[in-house]
């Protein structure tokens, strides 16, 4: 089944719908390449574990930058976080990439991680911007004019599991958290099917 490439228009909508749509897309980053198989949503208001919610200058960020901008920042100082801005009207926020399911330069990613196991080659956020090489280098980059880094989407959706986000202290009910059904390169398994809610 042939991919098609996403453009801006997938961004300009919701960061729920956005993040929920993007399983199953190729994101492709110079020699490397994978499938996402698990993100997360936050959104820029009401969302107490958003960035946005304390911090004017990612309220800015939100306002002046286009849809499909890169928001990568570091993780208690160790691991770079790759985002993709979204915003569908008022509805503006952030997808945060946290696994994917390598499928294109794995001797490049084991050589970046030190490891040898495909299946945790790119199972966590930080795990995979080490696997790719992405670091704030591209932070509040629009994702559309880098060279060499692209994203395709399967028409055909995968089977979704929705969950609580991983690691939050604030907001922790939202159930903002998607992942590819009994996919093997997740970083943590739990949730329900998102059919059965």
């Amino acid at each position: 089944m042939n991919k098609e490439t996403v453009t801006r228009e997938f961004f300009e909508r919701p960061p729920l719908v956005c993040a929920r749509e993007m399983l199953g897309c190729t994101l492709t980053w110079g020699e490397t390449a994978g499938i996402i198989v698990e993100t997360e949503a936050y959104a820029e208001h009401g969302d107490e574990a958003s960035h946005a919610f304390v911090r004017p200058t990612t309220r800015t960020f939100i306002r002046d930058l286009p849809p499909g901008t890169l928001y990568i920042y570091l993780n208690y100082g160790v691991h770079w976080l790759l985002n993709f801005l979204t915003k569908g009207g008022d509805l503006r926020g952030f997808i945060l990439i946290r696994a994917l399911q390598p499928v294109s330069g794995l001797d490049v990613m084991r050589r970046r991680r030190r490891v040898n196991q495909d299946k945790t080659l790119c199972s966590g956020p930080g795990k995979l911007t080490q696997a790719m090489g992405i670091t704030a280098q591209w932070h509040g980059q629009d994702f559309f004019s880098i060279p060499g880094v692209s994203l395709s989407r399967n028409p055909k959706q995968p089977a979704v599991v929705v969950d609580r986000r991983v690691g939050i202290t604030k907001s922790p009910d939202f159930e903002w958290r998607f992942s590819i059904a009994n996919s093997q390169y997740v970083s943590l398994k739990r949730g329900k099917p998102a059919s059965d809610r």
